[in-house]
């Protein structure tokens, strides 16, 4: 059970607390994102790109700076 909470943190070379927080955070800016993108629809003079940097940002910061631990490579198995 507890590989659970620690695989996927683990393949992004991440502590489940550490994981926690980035998760967190990336929470509250997709959050103010679509908060800016509510404003935006019912006052269409404000937050005009809100939406559009928080997701380019948030596609930034998760792929393109992102660390991983490579694959294991798969076993040989040897033909008898």
């Amino acid at each position: 059970m507890s590989n659970r909470f620690t695989n996927h943190p683990a393949a992004v070379n991440e502590t489940y607390f550490e994981h926690m927080g980035v998760a967190f955070s990336f929470g509250s800016r997709m959050l103010l994102g679509s908060l800016g993108c509510f404003v935006h629809g019912l006052f269409p003079w404000m937050c005009l790109t809100k939406g559009s940097d928080t997701v380019r940002s948030l596609h930034h910061r998760m792929v393109t700076h992102r660390v991983t631990k490579p694959a294991p490579s798969p076993e040989i198995i040897a033909a008898e």
